[in-house]
C-alpha cells in the first residue's frame, strides 16, 4: 500500500510545474503510489487533541494550467489518516508560522513530520548557521546602531537583511559611500523590533551564490543562481539565473560539518547558501533548486528524499 502524505503548502494553482520543489516532492511521492491531499496552514484545526486539516485530495499533473486535479475538501485527522505531513508553505518566518509548526509538532510522535516542527523552530534560517562561525562571513546580529556601525567600519562594504526574511526581500548592500545607511536602519527598526544581520559584502557573489540540496544531512548536489547585472541578490525569485555548477572542497566540507547536526535534528530536505566558500544561510522551511538541479545534472533529489522518508519510517516500525 502506497503512503498517505498530506502536503501543507501555499496553493498548488499556482506554482511553476517546473519549477517548483513542492510540486516535484508531490510529483516523485505519487510515482511511488502515495495517496496525497494538500491544503494551507490556514486549514489547520486543533481540537480535543486532534489536529485536522480541511484538505483536497489532489492528483499532481505536469500541466501548466492546471497542475492539481482535485477531489471536494475533506476534514482529514492528521494523526489518524494519514503517514507523512510535509510541512512546505513558504516564509516568511512569522507567528502563522510558528504557530503552524506548534500545532503540527501535537502529532510528531504518531505521523512522519518533514521538516520536524520544532527543529524548524530551533533552527531559523540565518540563525542556524551561527553553530558553526568558522564557516560564515563576519557577522553581526544586533539592534544596537552603534554596534551595526562599528561593524560596518571595519568591514566597509556590508549585506544588511532582516532577520526572519525570505526570498531575497529587504536584502541591501551598503557600500562605504552610502548615503542611504542611516535611512535603511530607520526603516528596519520602524517595521519590526527585531535585530537586524549585517555581513561582510562577499565579492565572489558576482559569480553566484551557490544553493546546495542535502537529504538527511548528505549533499546530494547543487546549482549555481547568477544574480542578474546591477544586483546583488540572486535569489530566482528576484531575477537570479540557475546554472550548473559543481561542488568545491570547501563546500563539501561546510556539509560535512553541519550534515550530522541536520540529520540529528530532523531536518530531512534542506537548502544551504554558500557563496565564495562561506556558509550564509540553511533553509530548512521549503527549500527550492530541486528541479533545476535534476535538469542539470540529472540527480533527482525528491526521489531521494522519499527514499529517506522510507528509512524513518522503517525506524520507527522496527523501533
Amino acid at each position: 500500500m502506497g503512503l498517505r502524505v498530506a502536503i501543507q503548502m501555499d496553493p498548488l494553482e499556482t506554482v511553476d510545474i517546473d519549477a517548483d520543489t513542492s510540486f516535484a516532492l508531490a510529483e516523485a511521492a505519487q510515482d511511488r503510489g502515495a495517496k496525497l491531499w494538500v491544503y494551507g496552514p490556514e486549514h489547520l484545526t486543533y481540537e480535543s487533541g486532534h489536529v485536522r486539516a480541511l484538505a483536497r485530495p489532489v492528483t499532481v499533473q505536469r500541466v501548466a494550467e492546471a497542475p492539481g486535479v482535485f477531489g471536494a475538501a475533506e476534514m482529514i485527522d492528521l494523526a489518524e489518516d494519514v503517514d507523512v505531513v510535509l510541512m512546505r508553505q513558504d516564509p516568511p518566518f512569522d507567528m502563522s508560522y510558528i504557530t503552524a509548526c506548534h500545532l503540527l509538532e501535537q502529532i510528531a510522535g504518531r505521523t512522519l513530520v518533514l521538516n520536524d516542527p520544532m527543529q524548524v523552530l530551533a533552527s531559523p534560517e540565518k540563525i542556524f548557521p551561527l553553530l558553526f562561525p568558522q564557516l560564515m562571513p563576519p557577522t553581526l546580529i544586533s539592534r544596537d546602531p552603534a554596534a551595526i556601525t562599528a561593524f560596518r567600519a571595519r568591514h566597509n562594504d556590508i549585506i544588511l537583511k532582516p532577520l526572519y526574511g525570505n526570498g531575497g526581500a529587504g536584502v541591501f548592500r551598503v557600500k562605504p559611500d552610502d548615503g542611504n545607511y542611516q535611512s535603511l536602519l530607520e526603516m528596519f527598526f520602524e517595521r519590526s523590533r527585531e535585530p537586524v544581520m549585517a555581513q561582510a559584502f562577499l565579492p565572489a557573489v558576482r559569480e553566484g551564490d551557490k544553493r546546495v540540496i542535502l537529504i538527511d544531512g548528505v549533499a546530494v548536489g547543487g546549482i549555481n543562481r547568477r544574480p542578474k547585472a546591477g544586483e546583488t541578490r540572486s535569489n530566482l525569485h528576484v531575477g537570479g539565473t540557475a546554472e550548473p555548477t559543481q561542488l568545491t572542497e570547501a563546500d563539501k566540507a561546510i556539509c560535512s560539518a553541519i550534515g550530522p547536526e541536520l540529520k540529528r535534528r530532523g531536518l530531512v530536505l534542506v537548502g544551504i547558501d554558500v557563496i565564495g566558500g562561506k556558509l550564509t544561510e540553511v533553509n530548512v522551511t521549503s527549500p527550492t533548486g530541486v528541479q533545476e538541479m535534476k535538469r542539470f545534472s540529472g540527480v533527482d533529489a525528491a526521489s531521494l528524499f522519499w527514499d529517506a522518508v522510507d528509512r524513518r519510517l522503517a525506524e520507527r516500525a522496527g523501533g
